[in-house]
C-alpha cells in the first residue's frame, strides 16, 4: 500500500485523503436537493474549494454561500447530488469533492 496522503485545509486537517472524502461526502448526504449549506459547513467547503485548480473561476465575483443540488447534465453522473457555489452576482457553479482532493504538490 502507498503512503497516506495528509490533507490540510485552513479549517481542519485529515490524516488521510480518504478521511477527507468521507467527511465531505457525509456533509453532502446531510442535505437534500435545494438545501443551502449551513454557515459552519460553508467554512469547510470554502477551505476545500481553495484546493480546486479552477478556484479563481469558481470564486470569481465573490461567494455568497453553497447549496446542494443535482449535478449538471453535461458531467458524468457519479452521484445524484453535488455542491454548488452560489455567487454574489446571482450565478452558480458546481464543484466536485473528488476534484478538490486530487493530489497536490504540497500534500
Amino acid at each position: 500500500m502507498g503512503k497516506a496522503r495528509r490533507i490540510s485545509l485552513t479549517t481542519r486537517s485529515f490524516a488521510k485523503a480518504g478521511d477527507a472524502t468521507a467527511f465531505f461526502t457525509a456533509m453532502l448526504n446531510r442535505y437534500n436537493i435545494g438545501d443551502q449549506v449551513s454557515d459552519q459547513d460553508a467554512e469547510d467547503l470554502l477551505a476545500l474549494l481553495e484546493r480546486h485548480d479552477e478556484y479563481e473561476e469558481k470564486a470569481a465575483g465573490g461567494i455568497l454561500g453553497f447549496e446542494v443540488n443535482k449535478p449538471p447534465a453535461d458531467v458524468p453522473q457519479f452521484s445524484k447530488k453535488c455542491f454548488w457555489v452560489l455567487k454574489r452576482n446571482g450565478s452558480r457553479i458546481d464543484f466536485s469533492i473528488g476534484h478538490c482532493l486530487k493530489p497536490k504538490p504540497y500534500d
